[in-house]
């Protein structure tokens, strides 16, 4: 078994850069493009993945469908985003990118992707990226599992704990 000092250092190292990466990447976003990182997030998707019902968008991001509702809201009445009758399904809509909120997109695209490259890929070698994701990778398959597990065993995944608002920090 692993020292506990140890798995408490790499929690504290993976929670703080996440948060410094977020933050990092969310003010050149917010400073050139008035874009916070959360909503790039979900035009980013929609421009990868176009054609993506509220519940498709709110599964990518392991968030609710209420706060992916409200997020698409504000993208809608911002201009970028608009909801479109779903023909396989009346009780659902489609979100696609508007004009305007691909020109957004493409230009954020690019800083989000200068940014990646400033804060990971001029610091650590292509290989070492290629390992941490597949690490990081299993670390978030085997939380799926036993998330699953307890709650088929009828347990809360952790006991006190609300879903998280993901992606980011906040909706804002």
């Amino acid at each position: 078994m692993m020292a506990d000092a140890e798995l408490k250092l790499l929690y504290r190292e993976l929670v703080s850069l996440e948060i410094e990466l977020w933050n990092g990447i969310e003010g050149r976003l917010r400073a050139e493009y008035d874009l916070p990182l959360t909503l790039f997030e979900v035009l980013h998707l929609l421009l990868r993945r176009p054609g993506r019902r509220i519940q498709d968008i709110a599964e990518a991001f392991s968030i609710t469908v209420g706060g992916t509702s409200k997020v698409v809201d504000r993208l809608e009445a911002a201009g970028l985003c608009e909801r479109r009758a779903n023909p396989n399904d009346r009780r659902s809509s489609i979100v696609e990118l508007t004009s305007a909120g691909r020109k957004l997109v493409d230009g954020a695209l690019k800083v989000f992707e200068e940014e990646l490259e400033l804060r990971i890929g001029s610091v650590i070698p292509e290989k070492s990226v290629r390992e941490v994701t597949a690490v990081l990778s299993t670390l978030r398959a085997a939380g799926r599992d036993l998330d699953a597990e307890r709650k088929g065993a009828g347990q809360s995944p952790a006991p006190g704990m609300r879903a998280a608002k993901r992606p980011g920090r906040s909706a804002s």
